[in-house]
């Protein structure tokens, strides 16, 4: 009589149309300073932890506690890996395009 609880969630149970599954917040806050850097993340996600003395550890210990912030993180990682996977389908259809294009924001910046 081993009944799963209704509430609690269920362990290495597969999550396919979660994107954020297996991602942790580190991964994700790792992977937007290296794509944008402290500077640029902090115009994005204007939180004081992301602009004054920001590190990881301090930033996580922040976004753990605050689901606003948090959510604006995930937010932010997942339209941004979206457009790495749509550039990465891009130049693997067509070869010509330069190496050195950037991301989004920098080319926003350049062009306008």
């Amino acid at each position: 009589m081993n009944q799963p609880q209704p509430n609690k969630p269920q362990p290495n149970k597969p999550q396919p149309n979660n994107p954020l599954h297996g991602v942790t917040l580190k991964a994700m806050l790792e992977y937007l300073v290296a794509e944008y850097g402290w500077q640029r993340l902090g115009e994005r996600i204007n939180i004081h932890c992301f602009n004054y003395e920001p590190s990881i550890n301090s930033s996580l210990k922040f976004l753990r506690k605050t689901d606003w912030a948090r959510a604006k993180v995930e937010r932010l990682y997942l339209d941004s890996i979206s457009y790495d996977e749509r550039k990465g389908k891009n130049n693997s259809h067509d070869g010509e395009l330069p190496s050195d294009i950037g991301s989004i924001w920098d080319r926003a910046r350049r062009d306008g």
